[in-house]
């Protein structure tokens, strides 16, 4: 009933969740798309269903903690749950016949959108000063609007919960403390994916078998990737990362290898200079890992 296979791609992912923080959802479709040949909607169906059993763990951790702002999960749920459920509907009235194409060319859209907000989560996150994480204003009509983009997108496509969600929320309210900046995303992601697995269980593709072999291998992927997130270079690993969802984006929209090569080089390069440079710029220091349960996806 399990395929090991595909439960070794799931701890795979599962370990570099654990180590860097990003969440499956931007690794996992494509892995089950590009290399086991898995029809796009079936890996979002799929991916959404177990995104949606393994969130809350990392939601009440935060709740604990608390490290939530209340006040942004409501009106972002005001937003998202609606709008990601709308989202496996509006898959289908775009695509028709073609929804396998549609569903492919919006997640590889997605990804390269994801590398690319690595990027510029790294660099809001750098300009943050000491007089970070005080009271915030909260702006109720933005924040259903981020909710709503966020919602559609993760209903199409099953990324974009964190990567999407986060960066808007760091240009929102910048003095939103990290903690719960993290928090905040990860408790106001579970009903989202909820909504947006309930969706794509009444009109998507889900198969019971891969979804039990997604999870044989991620959740003890998830639990050994934590425990050593400590001695991890999180900003390293989170720019190769960046490389691979661009890679993977790019051959969703089926860019010819030669132009691919070029971008993934060039990509790269940049990264590597953006690394050395952060390492300057913090004395020399090892960059520490992220929280394991950031979420990026």
């Amino acid at each position: 009933m399990i395929d090991w296979t595909v439960a070794a791609a799931g701890l795979v992912v599962g370990l570099v969740v654990g180590l860097t923080g990003m969440g499956g959802g931007a690794l996992m479709t494509p892995v089950l798309v590009l290399f086991f040949g898995v029809p796009p909607l079936t890996a979002v169906s799929n991916d959404l269903v177990v995104s949606a059993l393994m969130k809350p763990v990392g939601g009440a951790v935060h709740i604990r903690r608390k490290t939530v702002s209340w006040p942004l999960v409501g009106w972002l749920c005001a937003g998202s749950v609606p709008a990601a459920f709308a989202g496996v509907a509006v898959t289908r009235a775009l695509g028709g016949a073609d929804t396998q194409l549609v569903v492919k060319m919006a997640l590889g859209i997605t990804l390269v959108l994801a590398a690319a907000l690595i990027g510029v989560k790294q660099w809001l996150q750098s300009r943050r000063t000491a007089a970070d994480g005080g009271e915030i204003v909260v702006r109720p009509v933005r924040t259903v609007l981020i909710g709503v983009v966020g919602g559609l997108v993760v209903g199409m496509t099953s990324v974009g919960s964190g990567s999407l969600v986060v960066v808007a929320l760091l240009l929102v309210y910048p003095a939103l403390a990290a903690s719960k900046l993290v928090g905040t995303d990860l408790v106001q992601a579970v009903p989202l994916v909820a909504a947006a697995a309930t969706g794509h269980l009444l009109f998507g593709d889900f198969h019971l078998e891969l979804t039990l072999s997604l999870l044989a291998g991620s959740i003890p992927g998830v639990w050994a990737g934590a425990r050593y997130s400590s001695r991890a270079n999180g900003t390293t690993l989170r720019a190769l990362l960046a490389v691979v969802l661009l890679a993977s984006g790019l051959k969703m929209l089926n860019v010819p290898n030669e132009p691919l090569v070029v971008a993934i080089v060039v990509a790269a390069g940049l990264v590597a200079v953006a690394t050395v440079r952060a390492r300057r710029a913090a004395g020399g220091a090892p960059a520490q890992a992220s929280p394991a349960l950031a979420s990026v996806d």
